[in-house]
This record gives structure tokens, C-alpha cells and sequence, in this order.
């Protein structure tokens, strides 16, 4: 019987295949989703980055403007207890739909400087450091450790990306890797 041709395996994506620190492993994949979700962007003309795309009622700009407001909700309110605003005045509509008058440049901008903000708090603390109190937490028992938030943030950012995969296929025929 004729073998199959063999095939080389893709590179694990992610941090370094020899990472075994949690703390590399959780920033190294939120790192690598962060950069996913730019790629999957990368030649969608102004038009389909702001088209809301059906089923989902979004459109890829507004899952980008969506991710900088969750970068900032549980970093800078959540775990820095940051006095921010965490919630647009015009609840999930603001937060999803991207007004004619904001750029997408801007859009990104704003989005970049969430995920920067976000890396800075992380740098100053160790995974076990629970949230302050005064921002999204008010008791002790509420404050979850950076490691638990930064799963979220993976978690959050994994079931998006996926999304995303599916919305640039239904845009333009790409898919995702």
C-alpha cells in the first residue's frame, strides 16, 4: 500500500517551544493572539475592516475597538483599580459599532495603546499579586491574581480570534492558519 507523502509539521505558534514558566506561557500566548488578530486584519480594504459582517452584527474594526475595551476593563480597572472609564456611555453599541468619523488609524491606535497600557501593568507584578481594590473589585474575596485575569484575557482573545477567522473567510474568501 502507497504511503502518504510525508509532511513537515508547522512551527507551534505561540512563546518557545521550551517555555515551561506560566508566566512566559500566559503573556507569550497573549502576545501571539494579539499579533493573530493583526494579521487577520492585514489587506482588508477600509470598506470590510468597518463592514458589520451577519450573522455576528460586527465588523472586524468594531472586534478590534470590542478588545481594546476589554485590554483596559481588566488590566487598568480591573487589576490596577485605575480611575478609567471601563464601559462606553452607550453600552455594547458604542463598544462594538465604530462611528463614520473615527478612522480606522485611530481605531487601531486607541486599540494598540490599550494592549501597551495592559503590558505595563502586567510587567509590574507577579502572577499570584491580586487586583487592586477600588476599580472593578471591591473585597478582598472578589480580587482575583493577575494569572487568573490573564487566562481570561487568553481565553477571551482565542474565542475572538477564531471569530474572526470566520468573518475574513465570509469578507474576502481568506482563511485563517
Amino acid at each position: 500500500m502507497p504511503q502518504p507523502p510525508e509532511q513537515t509539521p508547522a512551527p507551534l505558534d505561540g512563546p518557545a517551544t521550551a517555555a515551561v514558566d506560566p508566566r512566559e506561557l500566559l503573556l507569550g500566548y497573549l502576545d501571539w493572539y494579539r499579533e493573530t488578530l493583526e494579521r487577520k486584519l492585514a489587506g482588508l480594504p477600509d470598506t470590510l475592516l468597518r463592514a458589520p459582517v451577519e450573522p455576528m452584527g460586527w465588523s472586524p474594526l468594531g472586534l478590534v475597538q470590542h478588545l481594546g475595551w476589554v485590554e483596559r476593563r481588566w488590566m487598568r480597572w480591573g487589576f490596577a483599580a485605575e480611575d478609567v472609564i471601563a464601559y462606553p456611555a452607550g453600552g455594547d453599541a458604542e463598544e462594538w459599532g465604530v462611528p463614520a468619523g473615527r478612522s480606522s488609524q485611530e481605531v487601531l491606535a486607541g486599540y494598540r495603546a490599550e494592549v501597551a497600557a495592559a503590558t505595563a501593568v502586567a510587567a509590574a507584578a507577579a502572577l499570584d499579586d491580586r487586583a487592586r481594590l477600588g476599580g472593578r473589585f471591591r473585597t478582598p474575596e472578589d480580587a482575583p491574581t493577575l494569572g487568573r485575569i490573564l487566562f481570561h484575557l487568553l481565553q477571551e482573545y482565542a474565542r475572538h480570534v477564531g471569530q474572526l477567522d470566520i468573518v475574513r473567510e465570509l469578507l474576502d474568501g481568506t482563511t485563517g492558519e
